[in-house]
């Protein structure tokens, strides 16, 4: 059913934009409008992916155009570099004598230099930092620029600098001052380089984008120098992470009462991405440390655990002090940053990062082993912190900066544990089994195997139980080998080779096994099941949403011929069906006691919902009741034209796109653009945070619909190929091909041309006319109805006193009056039943289907809309 788009997303923005338009209504003059009237009737277009090289060639010449609408970017950009080159601080920074003078720490502060908060912006610490600056100025200025113009981009960027240098310089002389090591070890240094005020107005620019793209820049924005901080932790990290904090402080302050703040709630999807971000920045801040050799930051104590790091000269030697044995296996992991091995010193960085793809897709498997990994992660470190020994204020210290991070990020993940649902097909699950546990007994054998035949190349010489001892350092990273217990050490050539490899082949296979597994099209959990299903409605048809049957999170039934299934889920004792049966038209009736019968016998109580009136009289033979739930709009194609009165509000959407350059275009969603489906994306989740409540599921599908090829989607974009709407249309087939289309997914830009759902409506019941289509759906509003046929029940009285009480939140029946501009067809929806003293435990698994993610305090919030 297409969710109401048009109450959800109020234009805001939009005075700037509609005298845009009426300024070229009036230059183009009656032609442009008899133009425009003759293409009102014109079907959409559509389009398929262009050349890689033609795309490339785009992006290019948009990026210069891009750039140069951006002189005050291009002019900070050029005045840095050219600085730089006159001062001789490209390549190491400026000199001792420049920097005392124009970078800014507690040391230039305490001795007067008041002014260094704003000379630090003129130069950089070095070509790393060149490079990463003008980067950061490149993606920021642009954007700075066209949403807040040229002298306000300019005072943020200042502003921030000055407050974000001062603000961290003075949260480091607080910890100094209280005795915390960390802080006491940057005290003396000095800063220079205007990251701190990008970052600044980055945090600021967030405001001004779309609802998906500021939560991930904020998210970035707060994640990448707070991540800088714990592991590296310079003054310079301490600086943009509080430049960023004043950002997102001004920007809140200066969006206040405007549309910027109104953001409530994040996609199922989105919630994945921003979980998986955060755990792509825990992979990477030990990867980050590792390239500073002072590094210093409070999370970088135990680092060596988590990234292995070469042993230092000293170290070396103190093992060499303890034993010739331990001597033996300090100069063993030394060899290993020698060759190839040195792999496995990034070993939980990188499933980190594998992990972080299967929690992006929202997979439950994935989640599993991340929070595996995490506890084993702080088990770890609270082995080491109890054997330890005597216990000081150093060691509790480290200690609990140390589980910081397992914590949180298992506290995270936790608290978003019902957002990963997918699961992996079990076929998958055995494939990559198999192939994890092929790769360990391979690597095993080879190791224990060969060592023993050349037990005379280790030291001292290796029978198979001392190799069996060495297996865990063959498959650790080699920080772990002074926690293992002894085993034989490799001196010759062969035992060096299986050393080297052998925990890295195995590492190398099960990480590739594991990240192509998570990167397959997750299927139904009953993959057979689902492409039977899929290929007898394909074959057979059914009604006007039975293509919603092949959606994730339903199970099938299939009568005993085989021709005619149900699709439903089970929730509590429920089983709840997802629209009419399907299959062969004169086997449907049937499978209503087929499959009454398959859920008696497993006790579970059967409901058939939003179902057509053939099923509710093949129900009410069994003696079932039913109530009408929805109501769907069917409009005949073959006689269509937009003529006359009543097609007046569609005529004008056409004709208003034709003077705005407004297009539709026929898409495939996972072959469009990617400029494109960011775009959808985008759209989307503005949609879901206006709403502030959950995003809702069972018959009303999201963006994870979007991408099936089946599915067709009509997007409405202008000139500059902006996204103003789209929709999405199931088929609706029969003998194999489709002859009706449904409507499910409708969302519009809330800047955007205002008439588009009218436009792309429209647009697709011409092109589907031109194409042979006898009708096409615009789905069913839950909850709401046209018709008053007879005495209502209590039960339907109940039904639209409840419409009526969520119209404000969900509006149903201002969908339904929408549809209403298409002159449709009102064919009544109703949910059949068995029993009316199972309707408390019906009406539990039908709220639960549509909103299965609705927390406490969610609920409350619903319950605050409904009463206001």
């Amino acid at each position: 059913m297409a969710r109401s788009a048009d109450r959800a997303d109020p234009v805001t923005g939009a005075g700037t934009t509609l005298m845009a338009v009426e300024e070229r209504e009036r230059r183009a003059g009656p032609d442009a409008e008899r133009a425009a009237e003759r293409g009102a009737d014109r079907a959409p277009v559509t389009r398929t992916p262009e050349p890689r090289w033609r795309r490339l060639r785009r992006a290019a010449r948009a990026l210069g155009a891009r750039l140069c609408s951006a002189p005050l970017t291009l002019a900070l950009l050029a005045g840095l570099w050219v600085l730089g080159g006159a001062t001789g601080s490209l390549s190491a920074g400026p000199s001792e004598h420049l920097l005392s003078r124009a970078g800014i720490g507690l040391p230039t502060l305490a001795e007067g230099r008041w002014w260094t908060p704003v000379t630090s912006l003129f130069w950089c610490s070095g070509t790393g930092a060149y490079v990463f600056t003008s980067l950061l100025l490149l993606l920021v200025g642009p954007a700075a620029e066209q949403r807040l113009g040229r002298l306000r981009t300019l005072a943020v960027l200042v502003v921030g600098q000055v407050a974000g240098t001062l603000l961290g310089t003075g949260l480091v002389e607080f910890g100094s001052s209280a005795g915390e090591q960390w802080t006491v070890s940057v005290a003396g240094q000095t800063s220079i380089g205007p990251g701190v005020g990008l970052f600044a107005l980055a945090a600021v620019l967030g405001y001004r984008l779309t609802v998906l793209w500021r939560r991930r820049l904020h998210l970035l924005v707060l994640l990448v120098p707070l991540v800088m901080t714990l592991y590296v932790g310079h003054l310079q990290s301490v600086q943009r992470c509080a430049a960023a904090l004043v950002g997102l402080g001004v920007g809140a302050l200066v969006s206040r009462s405007r549309p910027y703040l109104r953001t409530h709630r994040s996609s199922h999807t989105e919630i994945r991405v921003l979980v998986a971000l955060c755990l792509v920045a825990a992979a990477f801040g030990p990867l980050i440390a590792s390239l500073y050799d002072n590094a210093s930051g409070p999370f970088n104590t135990f680092s060596e655990l988590y990234f292995s790091h070469r042993y230092s000269p000293d170290e070396v030697a103190d093992f060499c002090a303890m034993s010739a044995h331990d001597c033996a296996r300090a100069h063993a992991v030394e060899r290993i940053f020698d060759t190839p091995g040195r792999l496995m010193a990034a070993l939980f960085p990188a499933l980190l990062l594998v992990l972080a793809e299967g929690l992006r897709r929202g997979l439950r498997f994935a989640w599993l082993i991340t929070v595996a990994t995490e506890l084993l992660w702080g088990a770890l470190l609270a082995w080491l912190y109890l054997d330890a020994g005597p216990v000081s204020g150093d060691v509790v210290q480290y200690f609990v900066e140390a589980m910081l991070l397992p914590l949180l990020t298992t506290g995270l993940l936790l608290a978003t544990r019902q957002r990963f649902r997918l699961r992996l097909p079990g076929r998958a699950v055995r494939r990559l089994a198999v192939v994890v546990g092929g790769a360990a007994l391979a690597a095993a054998a080879a190791y224990v195997g060969l060592g023993r035949l050349e037990a005379g190349q280790f030291e001292p010489g290796a029978d198979v139980r001392g190799l069996v001892n060495g297996l865990p350092a063959q498959f650790l990273p080699p920080a772990y080998n002074d926690l293992l217990p002894d085993y034989p050490i490799a001196v010759g050539p062969v035992a060096r080779f299986l050393e080297t490899y052998c925990g890295l082949a195995f590492w190398a296979v099960a990480l590739v096994a594991l990240l192509s597994a998570f990167r397959r099209p997750v299927l139904h959990t009953d993959a057979a099941a689902a492409a039977r299903a899929r290929a007898l409605l394909a074959a057979h048809g059914g009604g006007t949403l039975s293509f919603i049957t092949t959606w994730e999170g339903n199970h099938y039934w299939f009568d005993e011929r085989g021709r005619a299934a149900v699709a439903y889920r089970v929730v509590g004792t429920v089983a709840l069906t997802t629209g009419d049966p399907f299959g062969a038209p004169e086997d449907r009736a049937r499978a209503v006691a087929g499959f009454a019968r398959h859920c008696d016998a497993r006790g579970w109580t059967p409901c058939f919902y939003s179902v057509s009136g053939e099923t509710m009289a093949a129900a009410a033979q069994l003696g079932w009741r039913s109530v009408q739930v929805a109501e769907d709009t069917v409009v005949p194609l073959p006689e269509l034209a937009f003529t006359g009165r009543k097609w007046q509000d569609i005529r004008t959407a056409l004709n208003k796109a034709g003077k705005q350059g407004i297009t539709a275009e026929w898409w495939a969603y996972h072959e469009a653009p990617l400029a494109l489906r960011e775009q959808i994306r985008a759209i989307s989740e503005e949609w879901v945070s206006e709403k502030g409540l959950p995003e809702m599921g069972f018959t009303l599908g999201g963006l994870a619909e979007l991408d099936d090829p089946d599915v067709r989607v009509l997007i409405a974009v202008d000139e500059q190929r902006v996204v103003h709407g789209l929709t999405s249309w199931m088929p609706v087939y029969e003998d194999g091909v489709p002859v009706g289309w449904t409507l499910d997914f409708m969302r519009r830009r809330s800047d955007g041309f205002r008439g588009v759902s009218e436009f792309l409506i429209a647009s697709a019941a011409l092109g589907f006319k031109e194409e042979g289509a006898r009708f096409l759906s615009l789905s069913g509003a839950p909850l709401a109805r046209t018709g008053q046929d007879g005495q209502p029940t209590g039960l339907q009285r109940m039904l639209d006193w409840m419409g009526r009480v969520l119209e404000p939140v969900y509006g149903f029946r201002s969908l339904l009056a929408f549809k209403a501009k298409f002159q449709p067809e009102y064919r009544p929806m109703y949910m059949a039943y068995p029993d009316p003293a199972a309707l408390p435990g019906i009406t539990r698994a039908i709220g639960k289907a549509y909103l299965p993610h609705l927390t406490a305090a969610q609920g409350v919030r619903l319950m605050r809309k409904l009463s206001g």
